[in-house]
C-alpha cells in the first residue's frame, strides 16, 4: 500500500500551482508547506504536501538534478472525476496525453485520462468501477 510519494520538480511554484489546480476535482488541497526557515535541517529550500482529508500523500520538492521519467496515477471513485481532473489539468497548463475514456486493454472497466505536467511527467486519473 502506498502511503505517500515525493515528486521532484524543476520549478516548485509552477508545479505547486499546477497540482493544486489539477487535483482539486479529486478533493486534494495543500496540506503542508515546509521551508528551510522552519526546519533548518531540510536539505532543500521548501517542499509541499497535497492530499485529501488533511493527510498529504503527494509531496513536491524542487530539484536541480535532471528529472527521470515518472508516471503517477490517482484513483477516482467516479468517471466524472476523471473527466474533471483532465479538464482542470489542461486549464492549469498541462498537456493532453490521453483524453478521458475506456482503456479495455488494461481491463474492461478501466476509465482513465492522462496529462503531462510542467516537467513532462505523465499524470493519470483512473476509475476502475463499471458505470
Amino acid at each position: 500500500m502506498l502511503d505517500h510519494y515525493t515528486l521532484l520538480v524543476s520549478d516548485f511554484k509552477r508545479s505547486l500551482e499546477f497540482y493544486a489546480a489539477a487535483l482539486k476535482p479529486l478533493g486534494y488541497t495543500l496540506v503542508r508547506h515546509l521551508t528551510r526557515r522552519e526546519i533548518p535541517a531540510l536539505p532543500f529550500e521548501e517542499m509541499a504536501g497535497l492530499g485529501v482529508g488533511g493527510k498529504p500523500d503527494l509531496w513536491l520538492r524542487p530539484s536541480a538534478e535532471p528529472l527521470a521519467p515518472t508516471h503517477i496515477a490517482f484513483a477516482c471513485a467516479e468517471r466524472k472525476s476523471v473527466d474533471a481532473f483532465h479538464a482542470a489539468a489542461l486549464k492549469a497548463g498541462g498537456r493532453d496525453n490521453g483524453r478521458p475514456g475506456l482503456r479495455p486493454q488494461y481491463h474492461p472497466h478501466y476509465y482513465g485520462a492522462f496529462v503531462l505536467d510542467p516537467d513532462g511527467y505523465n499524470v493519470e486519473a483512473v476509475c476502475h468501477r463499471e458505470e
